[in-house]
């Protein structure tokens, strides 16, 4: 792998007739599955709503200083691979690494380049949680408050009882079941009420803010272990709009990458009625989300600027519950762990985080080698565990090669 690399896409020929061949066509049925994933996770206003996350009108470039990785070797999860192996053969689609701030390599496939916006999945999570850190320090926001002091019409659901801060570290005590693969789970009801399926005869037509003031509880205290349940963050955008009155598109756009120096417009997915899929909709450039987690390396300071507190930064560093983390689902892929306002620290003593979203999305940021780690990719299974975990024996070979 050269620094700074190209791959051809094995996608060229969807969506590229007018019309487009039926076995080409890219749809709301097939836009989450292999291939057409190839093409429409770098595409997705092609066939979702969407709501702009304004980039800055003075983006500040990203100096290289350009290395090569691509003989690294690690342990992939069908045995000894390298680098410029995994990313050809893993559905990788973007991939950069910054060292002390400036590109030390990049690669990309499937029409992707450094400023296309492509689906990050759950690491939007991660981008809202930071945006919380703003708002509060703003005094939009206090994260000990009940989520209904903000938003009353979930007060009969299970987040009656809990606080923003059990939103901002999955602790709510909710019966959901993040199953992505059940077609007929909560997940599968979720994505038809984001917009994110096609509906069929019979099925729930109910819309996202609906939908969330229709969870139940599981019977466990709020703040006891760590549940990973996507609708969680849906609700903390929507408490962010109310705290703020604002839309969560403005917001991020406004307080977060507009002052980060971002160089591309972001975007995030709406459901029927404009609501905002803050969980998991935003499709970003590949090097704005190196920009981002340079940005969190650096403790919230870009450009010379305190964009994110770092209070709220450390807090994410110290605060993560590890006793929460291990009663959680989680616990068995990352052992040594904690989770804290959206953040994953994957190595409590390193002070790793992460960010990290299905189908192989991942920021990995890695304060000791000063290292910030970016993968976009179209996996064809949503959650591969083997895969995550080849995928950080990889990142951990890079900064050992830096070391």
């Amino acid at each position: 792998m050269s620094a700074r690399s190209t791959a051809k896409s094995p996608a060229k020929n969807l969506m590229n007739e007018f019309p487009p061949a039926r076995d080409n066509l890219v749809t709301l049925a097939n836009w989450r599955t292999q291939p057409y994933s190839e093409w429409s996770f770098h595409n997705v206003r092609r066939v979702l709503p969407t709501a702009n996350i304004a980039a800055s009108k003075h983006p500040v470039p990203l100096e290289s200083s350009l290395a090569e990785i691509g003989h690294v070797a690690f342990e992939g999860n069908k045995g000894p691979t390298t680098l410029r192996e995994a990313l050809r053969t893993t559905n990788t689609k973007g991939f950069v690494v910054l060292r002390h701030g400036r590109i030390a390599a990049e690669w990309y496939s499937s029409g992707m380049d450094a400023r296309t916006p492509h689906i990050v999945f759950s690491v939007s999570k991660s981008i809202t949680g930071a945006l919380g850190g703003i708002l509060v320090d703003k005094g939009f926001l206090n994260p000990n408050r009940p989520v209904t002091d903000y938003v009353p019409e979930v007060s009969s659901s299970v987040y009656g009882g809990c606080s923003v801060r059990h939103l901002l570290d999955m602790s709510v005590g909710i019966a959901f079941t993040e199953d992505y693969v059940d077609p007929d789970g909560d997940v599968a009801r979720y994505r038809r009420a984001v917009g994110w399926d096609v509906i069929k005869p019979g099925q729930s037509t109910m819309a996202l803010r609906e939908y969330l003031a229709t969870q139940k509880p599981d019977g466990k205290t709020h703040g006891h272990a760590f549940h990973y349940v996507s609708t969680n963050t849906d609700l903390l955008g929507w408490v962010y709009e109310r705290a703020a009155g604002r839309a969560l598109s403005d917001l991020l756009g406004e307080h977060l990458w507009t002052p980060l120096g971002a160089e591309s417009d972001a975007y995030i997915t709406l459901d029927t009625e404009g609501a905002m899929r803050a969980a998991g909709g935003i499709c970003a450039a590949p090097r704005d989300l190196a920009r981002f987690g340079e940005m969190i390396r650096q403790r919230g300071v870009a450009n010379g600027k305190q964009v994110i507190p770092g209070w709220w930064i450390d807090d994410i560093n110290d605060n993560g519950d590890p006793e929460a983390w291990a009663r959680g689902e989680f616990a068995e892929m990352f052992p040594d762990a904690a989770y804290r306002s959206k953040f994953y620290q994957i190595d409590r003593k390193r002070r790793t985080l992460c960010c990290i979203g299905i189908h192989g999305q991942w920021i990995y940021i890695d304060p000791v080698s000063e290292l910030v780690i970016v993968r976009v990719a179209a996996e064809p299974v949503p959650l591969d565990v083997e895969n995550y975990r080849a995928w950080r024996r990889g990142f951990e070979a890079i900064v050992q090669h830096f070391s």
